[in-house]
C-alpha cells in the first residue's frame, strides 16, 4: 500500500492488514504449503477473482478461496452496473460480501473497476459532457469512499482498457464525450476519496512490448509528470497456448517499474482449444510458471491475481467459442498441472528440476522458397518434472549464432530468409525450470533464387519523442515488385548512443548500431503494392535529438 496523507490510525490498520495477509505464518514455507504462504515468503501476493454466488453457496469454492489466496478481486460485484445501476442509487451488497470474506480470512481486496466502457449502465452513456464528468466523479467518490476507512481494500483499478490494440485511445463513450481528460480526472477523484489506496491503470494485450503497451507506458509517464496520482499498472494477462508466450514479458514489466510505479498481473488465465489433453496441460503449466517467474524477477511487481481459480466458474467458454480449461483447478476443484507450476514457482528452491530435456532430432527442411522454409524435428522429452517449455532454432554462424525463431511444437515456419543462401540450423529444447538441452545435429538447406520482379521498400515515422527516447511507428514495408513476396528483411541504423528497448510486429536483432527487422509469421506475405507495418522504441542520451536512418528492405 502507498501512504500519502492519512491519519496514524488508518496507517496502523493498513500495516496490520498487510502483516496479516502477507507475513503469516511466520515460519518457513513447506513444500506442500498453500500458494499464499509461498507468495508471502517471496514478498508477493497471490490473488484470485471471486464470484459472489459460489462464494455464498459452495463450501469447496469458499475453502479454496480462503486457504490458497492472500488477495481477492471482485469479478463483477464492484463494477458500475452492480454498484450504481440507477443514478444516485448505490448497492454494495455483493461488494461487501467479498470484502467481508477477505477480512475474515486475512486477505486484501483489489477494487475492480471504477471507469470502464463495459458494464456501465445506459443512463451514464447518454449524459452530456458536464453531467457525465459529474456522474463519474460522484461514482468514484461514493464507491471508493465507501471503503476508504476499511484497511482490507488497498487498491483500485481506476480506469480500465482505455487503449485499442493499435495503441490509440479507445473511442469509447467516455473518450467521445469527455476527451482524454477523463483519465486524469478519474485518478484525481479516486485520490480525493481515499488518500491511502494504490491507484492503477489496467489493460489487456499489454504483456509484451508492443504498440499498446508502449502507448500505456507513454501515458503513465506523461500523467505522472503532470502530478496525476497513477501508482501502478495492471497487466491483465489473458493468454492462450495457441498464440505463444510473450518472451519479453519480464522486460516489459521492468520498463514500467523504471517509471516509479508498481506493476502487477491482475487477471491471469491461460486458455486452450478444447478438449484438454496432457500436452496442452503441460504447455499451460509452462505459461503460468513463466508469468509467476517474471513477477518474481521484478522487484516492483507486487503479485499475481488469477482471474478465478476453477474451470467451473470461468468467463472463457462464454467468450471464446471452443476454448476453455483456463484456470489452475478443474471443474471438480482438482489441482491441475498449472496449479503445481504456480506452487513450485512461488516455492522457489523447495522443489527443483536439475534435469535438462533430451536432445531434439535433426531438423529437416521442407517447402523451401527464396525467403522461407518449414522445419520439423523429433520431439524432446523432459523427465525432471517442470515440463517441456519449447524449442529455440538457431543458425550456425561460428562465434555468434543467430536465433531464427522459437516454437512450442517440434516444427516451425521460418520467414525473412535471404535468397540463394545456405542455412545450417540446429534446435535446442528448454524446460520450465530453464534447463536447456544439448544442440541437435545440424540440418542444412539452401533457399532458392528470388522471384523476378520482386522488391520492397521501408520508411519509418517518428511517432513520439521525449528527452531520453522515442517511438518509431509505423515503419511501413511495401512490396514494390510485380509478384508476391513471402517474407521481408528491413535494416536501418541507430545513431551512436541509442539503444533499442522494444519492438512489435517484427523480430529485431542488433549488431553494433545496425538493426535487422524480420517479419513475423502473420505479416510476411505481401501481394504487389501491399504494405504492412512494424514499430519499435529507443532510448537515447538526454538532449540528443537524432533519429534512425538508412532504411533498406530485401
Amino acid at each position: 500500500m502507498s501512504v500519502h496523507s492519512s491519519s496514524p490510525v488508518r496507517v496502523l490498520l493498513a500495516l496490520a492488514g498487510m502483516l496479516a495477509a502477507f507475513l503469516l505464518p511466520t515460519g518457513p514455507a513447506h513444500a506442500s504449503a498453500p500458494l499464499r504462504t509461498h507468495a508471502a515468503a517471496k514478498g508477493k501476493f497471490i490473488g484470485a477473482a471471486l464470484a459472489t454466488s459460489p462464494l455464498a453457496n459452495e463450501t469447496a469454492y469458499r475453502n479454496l478461496a480462503a486457504t490458497e489466496f492472500s488477495q481477492v478481486t471482485a469479478e463483477n460485484a464492484m463494477k458500475w452496473d452492480s454498484t450504481e445501476p440507477s443514478q444516485g442509487q448505490f448497492n454494495f451488497s455483493g461488494a461487501d460480501a467479498i470484502v467481508n470474506f477477505a477480512t475474515q480470512n486475512n486477505q486484501q481486496v483489489h477494487g475492480h473497476t471504477l471507469v470502464w466502457h463495459n458494464q456501465t449502465p445506459g443512463w451514464v452513456q447518454g449524459l452530456s459532457a458536464t453531467a457525465m464528468r459529474s456522474a463519474m466523479q460522484n461514482h468514484i467518490s461514493q464507491v471508493v469512499g465507501h471503503y476508504a476507512s476499511n484497511p482490507t481494500v488497498v487498491s483500485w483499478d481506476v480506469v480500465n482498457e482505455v487503449f485499442d490494440d493499435s495503441g490509440n485511445l479507445r473511442t469509447s463513450f467516455w473518450y467521445n464525450t469527455l476527451g482524454q481528460s477523463y483519465i486524469a480526472d478519474a485518478f484525481r477523484a479516486a485520490r480525493a476519496a481515499d488518500p491511502d489506496a494504490r491507484l492503477c491503470i489496467n489493460d489487456y494485450n499489454t504483456e509484451g512490448i508492443n504498440a499498446k503497451s508502449t502507448a500505456i507506458y507513454n501515458l503513465v509517464s506523461s500523467l505522472r509528470q503532470q502530478g496525476v496520482p497513477v501508482d501502478c499498472v495492471g497487466f491483465q494477462t489473458h493468454l492462450a497456448i495457441q498464440y505463444g508466450f510473450p518472451n519479453d514479458f519480464q522486460q516489459n514489466l521492468q520498463r514500467f517499474a523504471a517509471l516509479g510505479v508498481q506493476v502487477r498481473i491482475t487477471e491471469l488465465d491461460v486458455r486452450m482449444v478444447m478438449p484438454r489433453d496432457a500436452t496442452k496441460d503441460a504447455t499451460q503449466a509452462t505459461y503460468y510458471r513463466n508469468v509467476v517467474n517474471a513477477c518474481l524477477a521484478v522487484t516492483a511487481c507486487a503479485g499475481v491475481t488469477i482471474w478465478g481459480f476453477t474451470d467451473k466458474y470461468s468467463w472463457v467458454p462464454d467468450t471464446f467459442s471452443g476454448q476453455g480449461a483456463a484456470l489452475i483447478y478443474d471443474e471438480n476443484y482438482q489441482q491441475k498441472p498449472s496449479y503445481t507450476a504456480v506452487h513450485d514457482a512461488l516455492a522457489g528452491g523447495t522443489t527443483t528440476d536439475p534435469t535438462p530435456p533430451t536432445t531434439p532430432g535433426t531438423p529437416s527442411a521442407g517447402n523451401v522458397t527464396s525467403n522461407s522454409a518449414s522445419l520439423t524435428w523429433t520431439a524432446s522429452t523432459d523427465s525432471g518434472g517442470s515440463g517441456l517449455a519449447g524449442y529455440d532454432v538457431y543458425r550456425e554462424q561460428g562465434a555468434t549464432d543467430q536465433l531464427l525463431g522459437q516454437s512450442t511444437a517440434n516444427s516451425i515456419s521460418l520467414t525473412g530468409l535471404s535468397p540463394s543462401t545456405q542455412y545450417q540450423v540446429y534446435v535446442r529444447a528448454r524446460d520450465g525450470a530453464g534447463n536447456v538441452s544439448a544442440n541437435s545435429a545440424l540440418g542444412t538447406f539452401t533457399t532458392t533464387a528470388g522471384p523476378g520482379g520482386g522488391g520492397c521498400t521501408a520508411a519509418g515515422t517518428v511517432q513520439t519523442q521525449w528527452a531520453t527516447g522515442y517511438v518509431v511507428q509505423p515503419v511501413t514495408v511495401t512490396n514494390t515488385g510485380t509478384s508476391a513476396i513471402t517474407g521481408w528483411t528491413v535494416t536501418f541504423t541507430l545513431p551512436a548512443g541509442h539503444t533499442l528497448t522494444g519492438s512489435w510486429n517484427a523480430t529485431l536483432t542488433v549488431s553494433g548500431q545496425t538493426v535487422t527487422a524480420k517479419n513475423l509469421a502473420y505479416n510476411g506475405n505481401l501481394a504487389p503494392n501491399a504494405s504492412t507495418t512494424f514499430g519499435y522504441q529507443v532510448s537515447r542520451p538526454s538532449g540528443n535529438t537524432q533519429t534512425p536512418s538508412g532504411y533498406t528492405c530485401a
